[in-house]
């Protein structure tokens, strides 16, 4: 019995094999869980899906979480997407909540939660003949906590419980189910103002770890287990003609998966690949192992582990902070992904409560859908703004 659609699905997300990889000549990472690699937040999307040098809000729970002490008293938020709109009929969509609360101006605590449900989807036989109809479905709920090591920086730690449905029955002789995981990030963040160009010019910088947790495991087989999207984030921005009438912001982030990198698999006399490792290292291993390896792993040395790099660049430009025009540009090398995109958006702010939308739009070969829009509604009290 072959669920040739669910094998479709395990393909978007990113939960491939590494010989399915090394047929197609690409070394994708072999992840599991990808949705949480996926920014729900329409106003840093609008930048390229560069989250960590715009202003803190309740969205900062994404990216980085020890932005919270910096974003006012309190602070909610709700997005959503029409995912892959155009890719799939059955309207596969995300959904996104998070809230925030500060203390004393020194510390915080954040909560939230995605789903994402990937649409309908027909199991069928080798004969064609439909046996099913599924709907595979991921989530994920979220609680961090937050605080100021000085007036100027902050850490944080948020701990997240992960679930991944993706199908049900036999797919190759193995049993499918429902995977579960723990998991945890670690952020740093560092925010000032300076007056270089013109007064009150808000600079910042932060490092964030996220994802770090146990595998998931599919299906009934202990050795065919997926890691999550375990992931590395380094970016800053500058917000600079900090006026009441106009402000503009540019950010950058760099982000690395935390994960090993699929080997080059020696061929059999046919040119099929074998389990035999050619070049690169075994990908099994542990989370801890993963983790620093993953710098020196691939098999095609110092320059394929440049290429595992994505890079996300955008510009915010904010009139009387009440109106927003915002656009950007992510990019992923083709063999590690294809994912580039040039994104747009704008927003609107009235006594804090802030609505945004973007729309990310594919270049070159990229396989990102190209309906991808962006709803977000935020309040933060216009006085902590």
């Amino acid at each position: 019995m072959k669920h040739k659609l669910l094998l479709l699905v395990l393909c978007c997300i990113g939960a491939v094999h590494p010989l399915l990889a090394q047929k197609t000549q690409q070394q994708p990472m072999n992840i599991g869980a990808a949705f949480l690699l996926v920014n729900p937040d329409a106003r840093s999307s609008g930048m390229g899906d560069a989250v960590t040098g715009i202003e803190p809000d309740a969205n900062a729970l994404f990216g980085n979480a020890a932005k919270i002490p910096f974003a006012g008293s309190w602070g909610v938020s709700a997005s959503y997407s029409p995912w892959m709109y155009d890719l799939n009929e059955s309207k596969t969509h995300m959904g996104y909540v998070s809230a925030f609360k500060t203390f004393n101006d020194m510390e915080g605590i954040g909560f939230s939660v995605k789903y994402f449900n990937h649409g309908e989807v027909t199991f069928r036989d080798d004969n064609g003949m439909e046996l099913q109809q599924y709907r595979p479905r991921e989530y994920a709920i979220d609680g961090s906590y937050a605080r100021k090591l000085s007036k100027k920086l902050a850490v944080a730690v948020s701990l997240r419980y992960i679930r991944s449905e993706l199908g049900s029955g036999t797919y190759n002789g193995l049993e499918q189910k429902p995977a579960s995981s723990f998991a945890g990030d670690i952020g740093l963040y560092y925010q000032g103002f300076t007056d270089h160009i013109d007064y009150g010019n808000r600079y910042c910088w932060g490092i964030s770890f996220t994802n770090l947790g146990t595998k998931l495991k599919y299906t009934d087989d202990n050795n065919r287990k997926s890691f999550l999207p375990m992931n590395l984030r380094i970016g800053g921005g500058y917000s600079f003609v900090h006026t009441q009438e106009h402000q503009f912001t540019v950010a950058v982030d760099v982000n690395k998966l935390l994960v090993p990198t699929p080997p080059i698999y020696k061929l059999d006399a046919g040119g099929n690949p074998t389990s035999e490792i050619e070049k690169g290292k075994d990908p099994n291993r542990g989370i801890v192992e993963s983790i620093f390896s993953s710098f020196g792993d691939a098999p095609g040395g110092f320059g394929e582990e440049i290429r595992e790099f994505t890079i996300a660049s955008g510009l915010e430009y904010a009139y009387q902070r009440k109106f927003f025009v915002r656009a950007g540009y992510f990019y992923e090398h083709p063999n590690k992904g294809n994912r580039q995109h040039f994104a747009a958006g704008i927003g609107v702010n009235i006594q804090g409560f802030q609505v945004d939308m973007s729309y990310q739009m594919p270049t070159g070969t990229s396989l990102l859908q190209r309906k991808s829009l962006k709803f977000t509604l935020l309040y933060t009290p216009f006085t902590d703004r």
